[in-house]
């Protein structure tokens, strides 16, 4: 077992100081309950960052100490960990955890790599539309652990011709690895269920100021920026940084196709889940035009999402034998501790709002002379480069409050503000701890720091841009 860094020590005891610390200062920072969520926050954040302990123990705090010092009963901090959100991410898990079990995002992310060709540049790409679209629906994390080991065959077999390892062949490894981290993080900003962030969002629009994202209104946005992005990205690897131009090869479309091979014919489980996924994305997508049909019917997108979860431990694919494509010993392998988070994040905001820290970040905004474009810039560049250095689930639920006060303050649309800065969340492309996926791909030795850092870098700045853009001419048309 590891040693215990130094970083995490100090920050295990560096928290509470915190807290103990803001709790003692006689000044009030819009009431004496808000300087106890500051405090709170600060503690939060501080082991969020150093990961002195789990995120997810740690997003545990509020449900503790809110009530034990009088910020709100326990009765409202609870309700926010079983917020309707939490329950749509639960689902998404579900469904997740099905696609998985039968190992249909494999065949899935197979079937896209064969379609796109076997030139270096279209298995590039074959390689990020795979993971892109399984990052929409799966975890990122998930989605990356089943690209690498292809993509490291296909690497392999480079090495092992006849002119071995040449520059071309690494800048292709390079290319493909990158490509495939970055697509993930990228792909999963796509849906609601792509990313926690995208759902710590939704949360707090829906408990603190009653606005609803839909699946499909989120999709309007977050579709195409993912798309822009992903396309950016793949003609800074294969065209400008990471050029393979000349190399040929002999048997990648063999190792697709044995790939394919191993996993079989496709299996009645797999064609059931297929059908189960294909009806929930379908009443995802056209939920609004059902309930202007059937106003009494009231779907939301947790209900549809709860649907699915249900439907793949009751619907049988054998009912002679009783079996069904999951059961409940599967869940197991489901991400509990991020569902503690938006619980954690929603219970914190609850309490900035409460105790007038929103309030009074508002009316400071509103009193000064502050340009709102440069406002937006500023949030957007500071959460994207933040990001690379702690969790984005943790940045979002200790920022959104704020950046929401800021937006009022400013006087515009708190989803103009919000969206795309909670997106920039997203968007950590340049060093390996900032995400699971570029830390996977590190780990595959084929990497370097500075490798990620230099791609890493211009795809930020080009972010950072698309998001400017977008909170300028894109979501106004929409929200």
């Amino acid at each position: 077992m590891e040693n215990y860094p130094l970083s995490k020590k100090i920050g295990l005891f560096l928290g509470p100081a915190l807290f103990i610390i803001i709790l003692c200062i006689p000044l009030e920072f819009a009431s004496k309950e808000g300087n106890t969520v500051i405090a709170l926050a600060l503690w939060m954040v501080c082991w969020w960052i150093t990961e002195a302990v789990s995120i997810s123990v740690t997003a545990l705090l509020p449900l503790l100490l809110f009530p034990l010092l009088k910020v709100m009963p326990i009765a409202d901090v609870g309700a926010n960990y079983g917020s309707p959100i939490v329950f749509l991410f639960f689902g998404g898990f579900v469904l997740a955890l099905a696609i998985e079990k039968v190992n249909l995002h494999r065949r899935i992310a197979l079937s896209i790599i064969k379609k796109t060709g076997t030139t270096p540049n279209r298995v590039i790409l074959g390689f990020m539309i795979a993971t892109a679209f399984m990052s929409m629906w799966i975890s990122n994390t998930a989605s990356t652990v089943v690209m690498l080991p292809i993509a490291m065959s296909v690497i392999k077999m480079l090495i092992n011709d006849e002119d071995g390892f040449t520059k071309k062949d690494r800048n292709f490894s390079l290319a493909v690895m990158l490509g495939i981290a970055y697509s993930a993080n990228a792909g999963g900003i796509a849906t609601v269920i792509g990313t926690p962030p995208n759902s710590v969002l939704i949360g707090l629009l829906e408990n603190e100021y009653g606005i609803e994202i839909s699946f499909f209104n989120w999709m309007l946005i977050g579709l195409p920026f993912s798309i822009i992005l992903i396309t950016i990205a793949y003609f800074i690897l294969v065209l400008w940084i990471f050029p393979s131009k000349g190399l040929v090869f002999k048997t990648s479309q063999g190792i697709i196709d044995d790939e394919l091979k191993k996993l079989g014919k496709t299996s009645r489980k797999e064609k059931l889940v297929l059908v189960i996924f294909g009806v929930i994305v379908s009443l995802w997508i056209f939920r609004t035009l059902i309930n202007a049909f059937i106003p009494s019917l009231g779907l939301t997108d947790t209900m549809i999402s709860i649907l699915g979860a249900i439907a793949l431990f009751v619907v049988p694919f054998n009912l002679k034998k009783g079996e069904f494509i999951l059961q409940w010993n599967d869940t197991k392998n489901l991400s509990w501790g991020i569902l503690i988070l938006f619980g954690g994040g929603l219970a914190l905001a609850k309490g900035m709002s409460s105790s007038g820290i929103v309030a009074v970040v508002t009316n400071f905004i509103a009193t000064s002379d502050v340009s709102i474009l440069m406002t937006v810039i500023l949030l957007i560049v500071l959460m994207l480069f933040m990001t690379e250095l702690m969790s984005n689930v943790a940045l979002v639920a200790v920022l959104s409050p704020v950046i929401a006060g800021i937006a009022i303050g400013l006087n515009i649309p708190i989803l103009h503000v919000l969206i795309p800065v909670t997106m920039a969340s997203s968007c950590a492309f340049m060093l390996p701890m900032a995400t699971p996926p570029n830390a996977i791909v590190f780990a595959s030795g084929y990497v370097k720091v500075k490798d990620m850092v230099k791609a890493g870098f211009f795809l930020n700045t080009i972010a950072a841009t698309l998001l400017i853009l977008f909170f300028m001419y894109f979501i106004p048309l929409l929200f």
